[in-house]
């Protein structure tokens, strides 16, 4: 077996491991590369090997930075099947189309302005493209075991990240080889804790957060507190969220605060047609998370759903204080955008964002204190409150992924530490053979290895 790391290899972003073995080539993850230009322009390059040669792709789950390059690579000639859990393919039908459809609004919206160096700035793929992706899909149940032959199989096991995120096992000649994807929490407020894995000879384990703990204070109390004083100075709280699993986080830490009376009665409003239907696929596999059917439908109703644009407009002319959750949770695209240039200016409103940030990602700049901020080819000055709520993270920090890997029985005879930026991938690597003596590396760019 070989593997090769074709992407978020000393980076968060751009999700792909190429697996060669004997006749078939299987790609674990398919992602953008999001943030720094140097990574985005990876996207446009082209692909490693050519598209057609790929035999099936398997998903961790279905956040764009793990499935959004599958319809260019579905364009360019891929013709194999898609294999994942049957809420993640639920999740990018979702996904993958409101991708297509952001990068042709991005494309339209820079030769309309001529803010773009191309003439005329094209989309990597369009909305149809992302459609006819969805046609090579194959959704697998939790531990069911597919083949690709008598010694090469898989299984899919729940990772506690998002709803349907996975642990990818692969076995082939008596060996196996574990891929992470994004390792859920164990106390997360929605999902089910991460499956114990106790055993393999390979692993690739994510270190998003690996030189970082969250905070120990509870992130509800803290949200409490920022929705009180801003609404109090008479601001708006605009949160930029991660369409799926972030946007339903935060409804359900509003309706506890609703049940015990601690918000002001402001409106609250869920900005995006994406987390809508994704917090509708969510009652759908009530029996995979924590809240069960009746709760979710009560955390659904906390908010009030805005699906045309025309809604999502007018919202921007309210002079009330309000919350108004939005996509997308870097602040790269999508409504959040417009609300951005609506409020991000005036002290009185605060920007909260709640997830990870890529480094060169607009919510990344924003975070670090940059006064002014570029939206749509404009500036904008940054006036507002600007809070990073770190403790609502749906990534395990550094002492829940070392306790996590506490549960296995035997060493690895090699673990990867990809995912992460450089530092928190060698912090990581660190602690990991500090605390275990294992052999851990943090591997490169198109690095190659033989197992």
């Amino acid at each position: 077996m070989q593997l090769t790391f074709l992407g978020a290899a000393q980076t968060v972003t751009g999700s792909k491991y190429l697996l060669e073995h004997k006749n078939k080539k299987i790609l674990v993850d398919c992602g953008l590369f999001q943030g720094h230009k140097e990574l985005r322009q990876r996207n446009w390059e082209k692909f490693f090997i050519d598209p057609s040669e790929i035999d099936a792709i398997i998903l961790t789950h279905a956040h764009i930075d793990h499935s959004g390059y599958i319809p260019l690579l579905v364009k360019n000639g891929f013709r194999g099947k898609i294999f994942c859990s049957a809420a993640t393919f639920d999740l990018c039908k979702i996904l993958l189309t409101d991708s297509g459809f952001l990068q042709e609004e991005d494309a339209r919206r820079a030769n309309r302005y001529k803010y773009s160096k191309h003439d005329p700035a094209l989309p990597l793929y369009n909305e149809a493209e992302a459609e006819e992706s969805l046609k090579f899909f194959q959704p697998l149940a939790f531990n069911q075991k597919h083949d690709f032959d008598e010694t090469f199989y898989f299984t899919l096991s729940p990772s506690g990240h998002i709803l349907g995120s996975a642990f990818v096992s692969i076995f082939f000649d008596k060996k196996s080889i574990i891929f992470s994807g994004d390792l859920g929490r164990k106390n997360d407020l929605i999902m089910k804790p991460p499956t114990q894995l106790q055993q393999a000879d390979y692993l690739l384990i994510e270190s998003t957060y690996g030189d970082r703990l969250h905070e120990k204070t509870d992130p509800t109390q803290v949200l409490k507190e920022i929705i009180n004083k801003t609404a109090a100075r008479g601001g708006t709280i605009v949160i930029p969220a991660f369409a799926v699993g972030r946007a339903q986080n935060i409804l359900f830490q509003l309706y506890l605060l609703k049940q015990q009376n601690a918000l002001p009665n402001i409106p609250i409003f869920l900005d995006s047609p994406m987390a809508i239907d994704a917090s509708e696929i969510l009652r759908k596999y009530s029996g995979e998370h924590k809240l069960g059917k009746d709760l979710c439908d009560k955390v659904c109703k906390i908010a009030r759903y805005t699906r045309s644009t025309e809604e999502s407009k007018s919202l921007n002319e309210t002079k009330m204080p309000m919350i108004i959750i939005s996509a997308s949770g870097m602040a790269e695209g999508g409504r959040v955008l417009h609300h951005l240039k609506n409020y991000i200016s005036d002290h009185k409103n605060t920007i909260l964002f709640t997830g990870f940030q890529a480094g060169g990602t607009r919510g990344d700049k924003i975070i670090r204190g940059e006064k002014e901020i570029k939206i749509h080819g404009n500036i904008y000055e940054v006036n507002a409150e600007i809070v990073n709520l770190t403790g609502s993270s749906a990534h395990a920090d550094y002492e829940e992924i070392l306790d996590w890997l506490s549960n296995f029985k035997t060493a690895p005879k090699k673990t990867f530490i990809p995912h992460g930026s450089p530092e928190a991938a060698a912090s990581l690597q660190e602690k990991i053979v500090k605390k275990f003596g294992w052999n851990a590396v943090v591997p490169e760019y198109l690095q190659a290895e033989k197992l």
